[in-house]
Formats: C-alpha cells, sequence, structure tokens
C-alpha cells in the first residue's frame, strides 16, 4: 500500500525569469533530486493594472512568461526522467484541435512525460484581448475536452458539437501511451468534468483540512455517478515554503499524505492567499530552496 505522496516543483518564471540557462539549471538540478514532477504556469497575455485596478488574480502585464508549448519542447531536451505539467493549461484560449496537435507532440517528443493540466482561466481581459468569450467558458471546455481526448486516440473522429465540427480528421503521430488530463479548479463543475474527462484534479488554493475534505467528497460522488472508482483518480495539492519553518512544511505535508493525495506542487515563486514566495529573484536561490524541502519531507515521499 502507497503512503507517501509525489513531490514536483514549479518553475518559478515570473521570479527568475525565463533564460534558457535559468530554466536548464533549474529543471536538471531538480530532477536529479528526484523531484517526481516539473511545473510550468500558463499566461498568455497580461493585463496592466494600472488600467484594470479591480482585476484580481496573480498575474501583471511586467510578468515574464514564455509560451507553455515552447517551453515543454525545450524541456524535453533538456530532462530524461521528470514528468512535465500544465497547471494549468488555459484551454478555452485556444483552439481545441491545436492543443491536441501540440500536446501530442509535446508528449512524444518527451518520451511520454506530459500530464495535461487544464482550467478555465480567470482573466476576462485576457480572454477578450485573445478573442475568446469569457462567459461561456466553462461550456465551452467541457467541449473542447470531449474534442481533445478523441484527437488524441489517434482514430480518425467525426464530431458535430455548438462550437466544434470535425469531419473525419485526425492527428498523426500521437504518443503511444494516453496523455493524462487532469483539471483545476474547486467549483461543482470541476469536478463534474474529472468525473467526464480527467486523470486527476488539481487544487491551487487548498490546505490539508475541512474545507478540503468536502471538495474531495464532492469529487467523489461526481466519480460514483458515472461509475468511476475514486480510487483511481489523482489529486494534486499545492504547496509553498515562504513564511513557513521545515516543522511547518512537513506538518502541511503529512497532513496531506494522510488524506491520501498523490502529488504535491511546490511553489517558491507564487503569492495568492496563504502561498507566499521566497525572498529571491535569483535561480540558484530558488534552487536551493527547493532542494532543501525536498530533503526536509523526503521520508514522507513516494520511493
Amino acid at each position: 500500500m502507497r503512503t507517501g505522496v509525489r513531490l514536483g516543483v514549479a518553475f518559478p518564471q515570473t521570479l527568475i525569469g525565463g533564460t534558457p540557462s535559468a530554466l536548464e539549471s533549474f529543471a536538471r538540478q531538480v530532477e536529479a533530486r528526484g523531484f517526481s514532477h516539473l511545473v510550468l504556469y500558463d499566461h498568455l497575455l497580461g493585463a496592466d493594472r494600472s488600467a484594470w485596478p479591480d482585476l484580481v488574480g496573480p498575474w501583471r502585464a511586467d510578468d515574464e512568461f514564455h509560451d507553455v508549448f515552447v517551453m515543454l519542447g525545450f524541456l524535453a531536451a533538456m530532462t530524461s526522467t521528470i514528468e512535465l505539467s500544465t497547471q494549468v493549461l488555459v484551454l478555452p484560449q485556444r483552439q481545441a484541435g491545436a492543443v491536441a496537435r501540440q500536446a501530442a507532440s509535446a508528449a512524444q517528443l518527451s518520451g511520454n512525460r506530459l500530464r495535461l493540466g487544464v482550467g478555465v482561466g480567470w482573466n476576462p481581459v485576457e480572454f477578450q484581448a485573445l478573442g475568446a468569450n469569457f462567459t461561456i467558458r466553462g461550456r465551452f471546455i467541457d467541449e473542447q475536452l470531449e474534442v481533445v481526448s478523441r484527437l488524441l486516440t489517434g482514430e480518425i473522429v467525426t464530431f458535430q458539437g455548438r462550437w466544434h465540427t470535425l469531419d473525419r480528421v485526425a492527428i498523426n503521430p500521437v504518443p503511444h501511451l494516453p496523455i493524462p488530463i487532469w483539471v483545476g479548479g474547486t467549483v461543482t463543475e470541476t469536478f463534474e468534468r474529472v468525473a467526464r474527462y480527467g486523470d486527476g484534479w488539481i487544487t491551487l488554493y487548498d490546505r490539508p483540512g475541512d474545507v478540503f475534505d468536502r471538495r474531495r467528497a464532492r469529487l467523489g460522488a461526481s466519480l460514483e455517478a458515472v461509475g468511476r472508482d475514486p480510487g483511481t483518480i489523482g489529486v494534486d495539492a499545492w504547496v509553498s515554503m515562504g513564511g513557513g519553518r521545515p516543522s511547518d512544511w512537513r506538518r502541511e505535508v503529512e497532513g496531506w499524505v494522510a488524506r491520501g493525495v498523490t502529488h504535491l506542487t511546490l511553489n517558491t515563486g507564487f503569492r495568492s492567499l496563504h502561498h507566499q514566495p521566497i525572498d529571491s529573484h535569483e535561480a540558484n536561490g530558488h534552487i536551493d530552496a527547493a532542494l532543501t524541502y525536498f530533503d526536509t519531507v523526503k521520508d514522507l515521499l513516494c520511493g
């Protein structure tokens, strides 16, 4: 019986930049230490907060972001064993067929190491600038996931939906193994989406406690409603270390292990709610912090 959890880490691009040397050094060192997965944030356009002072969300126009699929291609060449994960790709801002094609390529070129995390997004300014409809994004992503899932089989697809028409088309090549699709979010529709299309659930802001337990129960009910076993679905929870001590880090991981969470993702550069970044804008500072965290909790991890 598995008693530990898989620990990954997010690349803190907004604090240390996205230079090739920073990305390569970070990826190779966390892979060598034994981190399970490396997470990439997704963000296409940043809003000028002086023009949009009431906009709620973590990212700004001056935050540095590379295209997530370009980064996946780079990392596929820089690493050999660590899983690569998007957390989360804002799927409703993109064309479903293009995402299926990009994901298939990233998975194949990395040796089947891609875990595709998707979500609906939060930034209406970004949606507007990209010509995407913010108000329908929940319904839209459901149809997109149907399209993406079918295309990733490599079979000829015919599909007629509200927003998509596919008439005997396919993508080629496709990976030898299925690409895991994980869904981020905390609303009821998220859990229903996981039940219909997902292999796992990503929760960004939960802590081990009653709120998470209630959400986990809602996820279980959604899975059982469609005849799926909740025990077969992974859960990835974000953790951070800024403002905490090693004893705090261990206590949090112990709480997640007790709840049977399968994955944790360490964030050294994320600021939102209880998540606090570490005090560093240098790649080595974030690398050292991540390695210290790993060594502090490594006895709680899956072997």
